[in-house]
């Protein structure tokens, strides 16, 4: 097929700026957060060195791989999660019934096997693993680290909330959420995924996917707030990090986050925290699914598929709904106010139609 010269001109236009925004913006961002892990991960290992001391059952998986944390994941610059595995689940069965939007809970598998359980103390007369007192103890546990590490005059625990949460030289905030790593698993949820008559995953890689598992994690789900559900607090919320990061492997789609990333804390940063990077994440998959061929992913098709994926962003938040991939009744902007959902939806618009009409935008952007 012949392609006008003028739209080869135009399209390596578009790559040289692409590249250039990398090594400008993307890049310098990306050095800027590496700085930050390396304290951050230098503070919380000293943090749970205390805590494992006082109580072994929470041992610290936040290990460094050449420069990578296993567990860590930020959530913006300034804000990070960092997931701690525990061990033993042995005598638990998962069990996803759908009554719980994004969650699921762990249960005895049988009464008399209670005393065998590494975490006998925090599980309920139901015979459910509770999450939350598993999380009010460690986040006991971390308090008292906190107080008692090297890094204390800069290190606080954010008080007002059930979630293990620390500030860091008044700036930074990390998360800290105990888990339990399920592999092998796949949630009922889930199963209808990957859609059928789509080329894309390929076999092979959800077959890898579906291996690889997924998380459970000790933390509050916006989903189940006001449902006073007897279970809520029993609850584990499921997570599927590990899954999306293997679907983003190959050609430029890795690249492609990380400027949605990059244009969202230049842009979208917005009050009452509309547009998150998870956000961004969720919408490139879906773009994956309507592009599943890997020529769509070369370079030279970046900008259409970033295009493509601001568009879904604007629907989405027209529609005040933002269904979670893997789990598509759950909505991720449950908990987002109507104005903030409006006030970014017009925000977005304006930032696609500059880089819908102006072909070296992300100059200024």
């Amino acid at each position: 097929m012949l392609v006008p010269s003028d739209m080869i001109a135009a399209q390596s236009k578009m790559v040289y700026q692409m590249n250039k925004y990398c090594t400008d913006r993307v890049q310098v961002r990306k050095a800027q957060i590496h700085k930050t892990i390396q304290e951050v991960c230098r503070i919380v290992q000293d943090v749970l060195k205390e805590v494992e001391v006082q109580e072994p059952r929470f041992i610290s998986s936040l290990n460094d791989y050449n420069g990578r944390y296993d567990g860590l994941e930020v959530i913006s610059p300034t804000e990070f999660e960092i997931i701690i595995y525990l061990n033993q689940m042995g005598v638990l069965n998962f069990v996803d019934d759908g009554t719980l939007p994004g969650c699921a809970v762990l249960k005895l598998s049988d009464g008399r096997k209670r005393s065998m359980s590494l975490w006998v103390e925090f599980i309920t007369a139901s015979g459910y693993l509770s999450a939350r007192k598993i999380r009010s103890r460690f986040q006991t546990l971390v308090a008292q680290a906190c107080d008692k590490c090297a890094y204390r005059e800069i290190v606080k625990m954010i008080a007002d909330t059930t979630e293990v949460k620390l500030r860091i030289r008044e700036r930074i905030i990390v998360q800290i959420t105990p888990a339990f790593k399920c592999a092998g698993l796949w949630p009922r949820s889930a199963s209808h995924w990957p859609l059928p008559g789509i080329p894309w995953p390929h076999p092979n890689i959800v077959a890898e996917v579906k291996t690889e598992g997924f998380d459970m994690l000790s933390k509050e789900c916006i989903a189940l707030q006001g449902k006073n559900s007897a279970m809520e607090g029993d609850a584990w919320v499921l997570s599927f990090t590990d899954a999306e990061n293997r679907l983003l492997q190959g050609s430029c789609r890795r690249r492609c986050l990380s400027i949605l990333k990059t244009l969202r804390d230049r842009h979208l940063d917005l009050p009452g925290n509309p547009v998150t990077s998870y956000h961004m994440k969720t919408l490139l998959l879906y773009e994956c699914e309507k592009h599943p061929r890997e020529i769509e992913w070369e370079e030279n098709a970046l900008a259409d598929r970033i295009n493509g994926i601001f568009l879904q962003l604007i629907s989405c938040l027209q529609c005040r709904r933002c269904p979670h991939y893997f789990l598509p009744n759950m909505d991720l902007f449950k908990g987002k106010s109507p104005g903030a959902l409006e006030n970014a939806s017009k925000q977005v618009w304006r930032l696609t139609r500059i880089m819908l009409t102006n072909t070296r935008c992300l100059e200024e952007l």
